[in-house]
């Protein structure tokens, strides 16, 4: 890639016409990243829509045949199996590839990034470098819980989710609007996208069970910690659970630090940290996903505690956009960081 702070950057959207994709290209205009031209990709079936960027209306391209030669960076969301096949080649084309889905999260070879949090490992990245966007629990997480790591260590994390059906796509979405539609109507709802109906239930089991009793989605939030951290000692045991909200994860969280740490202290540092909005007790009323995060960019963080029994653990709320910083919003920062890198030199 060449430097200046005048260059521009060819851009390519895979899985443009979903969730994720559509706040990527809106997240890339609103914050003005230098981009050139911007390529909207998806599979055949989405030939012919056009989707949006800025003021602008790009048609949409089969990624299936879509030649990466040129791109600067491609941003990825359209799921692990796409991933596998066209990340892979965006790379040998010399792209930097950001890859939302959990593909490469754990391959030692492939950054895992908060930029937040860990950007140093970006140093040295180059075209053909593929870089692992976290999960989005992960990320809402970890932005928490960075600044009392980073100040004393983290031993152990409990935590249990609450995670809005977004996650799951534009299918869960719209299966919890025909469902929530379904059951005014005394009609039995139909679950396709997810496991079970979710309209007014809630589901206690994200991803496949393992054959240590946790979900898919509780082993990445273990995994992903310890490599983001560079920290195999830290321990996060996760029970993750999907609830009928449209946008925002809602998480509770107790960690244990490794040393005993001031309330008053951990408020500071949780209220300093970039990303991260504090909200004293009493201030603004109850934080939810709703009112706090959706269609926002900050995590939010409430209720924060002592354990009434361990002076170590900490208790706090947590709240984000999982579209948007648990996703979108992570993968343009990732780009936004690499572009300041090449400026500088």
């Amino acid at each position: 890639m060449k430097s200046g702070n005048d260059r521009k950057y060819d851009v390519a959207v895979v899985g443009a016409t979903g969730a994720v994709g559509e706040a990527i290209l809106e997240i890339l205009a609103s914050r003005k990243f230098p981009a050139g031209r911007v390529h909207a990709l998806a599979s055949e079936a989405s030939v012919g829509r056009s989707v949006t960027f800025g003021h602008r209306s790009l048609p949409v391209d089969d990624l299936a045949t879509f030649d990466f030669e040129g791109c600067d960076f491609a941003l990825f969301s359209a799921g692990s199996r796409v991933s596998e096949e066209a990340v892979p080649r965006a790379a040998r084309a010399g792209c930097v590839v950001i890859d939302n889905t959990s593909r490469f999260r754990m391959d030692p070879d492939v950054a895992l990034v908060i930029p937040e949090i860990n950007s140093a490992v970006l140093d040295g990245c180059k075209g053909g470098d593929i870089i692992a966007n976290p999960n989005c629990s992960t990320i809402q997480m970890l932005m928490a819980l960075w600044p009392l790591h980073a100040e004393v260590g983290i031993e152990r994390v409990d935590v249990a989710t609450y995670q809005s059906v977004s996650g799951a796509g534009r299918p869960a979405l719209e299966e919890l609007a025909r469902q929530s539609a379904d059951r005014f109507n005394f009609r039995d709802p139909q679950a396709k996208a997810l496991s079970a109906p979710i309209a007014f239930n809630v589901i206690p089991q994200i991803d496949e069970i393992g054959e240590n009793g946790y979900s898919g989605e509780e082993m990445k939030m273990h995994n992903e910690t310890r490599k983001i951290l560079d920290d195999d000692r830290v321990v996060v045991s996760a029970t993750a659970v999907r609830v009928p909200v449209f946008y925002g994860h809602g998480e509770a969280i107790h960690v244990r630090l490794r040393q005993a740490l001031e309330l008053s202290r951990a408020a500071e540092l949780i209220g300093e940290a970039a990303g991260v909005r504090l909200v004293e007790r009493g201030s603004e009323g109850p934080v939810t996903p709703l009112t706090h995060a959706a269609g926002r960019d900050e995590v939010v963080v409430s209720r924060l505690r002592r354990d009434l029994g361990d002076e170590r653990v900490l208790c706090m709320w947590v709240v984000a956009d999982n579209v948007r910083k648990g996703a979108a919003l992570n993968a343009v920062q990732i780009a936004e960081r690499l572009v300041e890198g090449r400026a500088g030199k």
